[in-house]
């Protein structure tokens, strides 16, 4: 059931090709150790970092009355007395991964939907990823948030301590928050370790990859203790199992969390269809991000912060896994059969329906709040790849068994770090680290170098998932010598919907701007701009000058306020 994209697969065809057994060096740490009591989960706490010395009381930052059309004056950090006046807010809607082909597909099949009306009074750009090294979502977003590109920012994986990035390059919702701007977060990448102040958002739920439930306000903790255990069951095949104690702690508090009705009969209907059709069990990961809206959805209208996010991870999913199904005329080769087709041929665009219902219900509030934008953002986008049969894939399962071949000891020797399947995570003891990389460079899997990469302060990702090795007695090799695969702590899994990457990551994306203030002219035109050019055009919008390092809008310009 959970929103979780495993890369299906696509270490084993793209990126392999590319990076054969090399190690790519990035600058990040382990997390700090950091304890935190139960009374942390949506306690108070007190800000390490302020760009302003103190906080006044909200009545002394409003501006005086005056006009509206006074030009605004900048102080580092700092809102204007312009925007103190006209309160501007805006919702950024991260759809992950999508790019313009599914959403076209969607608006050309229904003409009449809310989605095709909100695109059409948007104005729409083409988003490029500005980064140099593999495009990847965990590395694509912190270029978004921060406005700095991957060799700048470093982040490559989760996991990493991002103090020193977060130091040097602040995520927008971090610059916003400490220049008194009102600030709710749900579910974006990168926003756990949570902040100390917690309790000075309007809400904050961190993302699925989270290492334990902290939420504010509290009765958000309920709902990220059930999405966490969901998000840690489910893989690359949809896990039927339910985390019933933690689900229970959900149904209890549904009312005060938000969630509809019409959501859990949306579920029921969907557990019976399963019943007639299992095939379609893939679509739990979608009611996961269902919920999480649903939450979303009523936070933002209880608190109406004045920036807010939300992230969601399950049409990415879709695309991976079903895009040859949706478009099979994209690939010359269809290695999958008829009948694949045929069974999961709906499920691109049941997946953008979801999306278009959520994007309907953020644009009735941006229209009935007067002064607000709805920001619809890709920071890359997916595009046909091959359409090959995937039968298995090859998971680390017991990883103890694995990392003691590798010479290291119990757990005090290493500890495991937030990842996304099947890519694993860790961070080795210093004395560890050079025997542990030089054991790594000896692992052979199907004939190739397990790929790796390491970074400072002793953290290293493996990549797994290489597929159908089923029928490979020696797929794996140690020092020339074949080892059996389960004295490894290594799985083969079978993959039960067979299908692999048939779709993957290139820079571009979606960016569309919707306000009712400001129409967009009707040219139908998707100009391209970079990811680059988001954080300070949102920065800027909100009445926050943006910090020295970010590039100033250029294409976007047209969207700051006169």
């Amino acid at each position: 059931m959970a929103d979780v994209e495993a890369w299906d697969g696509a270490r084993d065809s793209l990126h392999r090709k590319t990076h054969q057994g090399g190690e790519r060096f990035t600058e990040s740490s382990q997390y700090p150790s950091r304890q935190r009591s139960k009374a942390r989960m949506g306690c108070r706490g007190a800000r390490q970092i302020r760009l302003e010395p103190s906080r006044r009381p909200r009545q002394e930052r409003r501006s005086s009355a005056g006009p509206l059309a006074r030009a605004p004056r900048w102080t580092s950090g700092t809102r204007s007395s312009y925007f103190g006046r006209m309160r501007r807010s805006i919702v950024v809607f991260e759809l992950n991964e999508v790019p313009w082909e599914i959403l076209d597909d969607y608006v050309t099949a229904r003409p009449t939907s809310a989605l095709a009306r909100v695109l059409a009074r948007s104005h729409c750009y083409t988003s490029m990823a500005a980064d140099r090294g593999h495009l990847s979502p965990w590395t694509t977003w912190p270029t978004l948030h921060r406005g700095v590109n991957d060799e700048q920012h470093m982040i490559a994986s989760f996991g990493q301590d991002r103090s020193r990035s977060d130091r040097r390059f602040r995520p927008i919702w971090s610059l916003l928050h400490d220049a008194r701007v009102s600030v709710g977060v749900c579910g974006t990448l990168h926003t756990y370790p949570a902040p100390d102040d917690l309790d000075s958002y309007a809400f904050y739920l961190p993302d699925a990859f989270a290492s334990e439930p902290v939420a504010h306000p509290p009765e958000l903790v309920d709902f990220q203790r059930f999405n966490l255990a969901m998000s840690r069951e489910s893989a690359r095949n949809v896990d039927t199992h339910i985390a019933k104690k933690d689900a229970l702690g959900v149904l209890r508090h549904s009312r005060r969390l938000g969630i509809r009705p019409t959501t859990y009969a949306a579920l029921a209907k969907q557990l019976l269809a399963e019943r007639r059709r299992p095939a379609m069990s893939n679509r739990r990961r979608t009611y996961q991000s269902v919920l999480l809206f649903d939450i979303f959805a009523h936070q933002l209208k209880r608190s109406q912060p004045q920036f807010s996010t939300f992230f969601t991870n399950h049409l990415a999913s879709a695309m991976h896994r079903y895009w040859a199904a949706h478009r099979p005329e994209d690939y010359e080769r269809l290695g999958l059969g008829q009948d694949w087709v045929e069974t999961f041929h709906d499920e691109v665009m049941w997946a953008t329906g979801q999306a278009a219902e959520m994007v309907e219900r953020l644009a009735d509030h941006i229209d009935a709040n007067p002064g607000s934008q709805l920001w619809i953002a890709s920071s890359m986008g997916q595009r046909a790849t091959m359409a090959e049969t995937l039968e298995t894939q090859l998971y680390l399962s017991h990883p103890a068994r694995f990392l003691e071949a590798m010479g290291l000891p119990g757990k005090d020797g290493w500890q495991r770090r937030p990842a996304m399947l099947p890519q694993f995570n860790l961070v080795v003891e210093a004395e560890y680290v050079e025997p542990f990389r030089d054991a790594l460079r000896t692992v052979r899997v199907g004939g190739q170098p397990l790929h790796f990469k390491r970074s400072d302060n002793g953290f290293f990702s493996l990549d797994f998932g290489q597929p159908n090795l089923h029928d490979r007695p020696d797929a794996v090799t140690i020092a020339g010598e074949a080892r059996p695969i389960a004295s490894l702590g290594l799985e083969i899994v079978e993959i039960e919907d067979r299908s692999g990457t048939t779709a993957y990551h290139v820079p571009e994306g979606v960016l569309a701007v919707y306000d009712p203030a400001r129409p967009p002219a009707v040219n139908g035109s998707r100009p391209e701009v970079s990811v680059l050019e988001v954080a300070p055009t949102l920065l800027q919008t909100l009445g926050v000058e943006p910090p020295a390092y970010m590039a100033r809008p250029k294409m976007l310009a047209e969207l700051l306020p006169i």
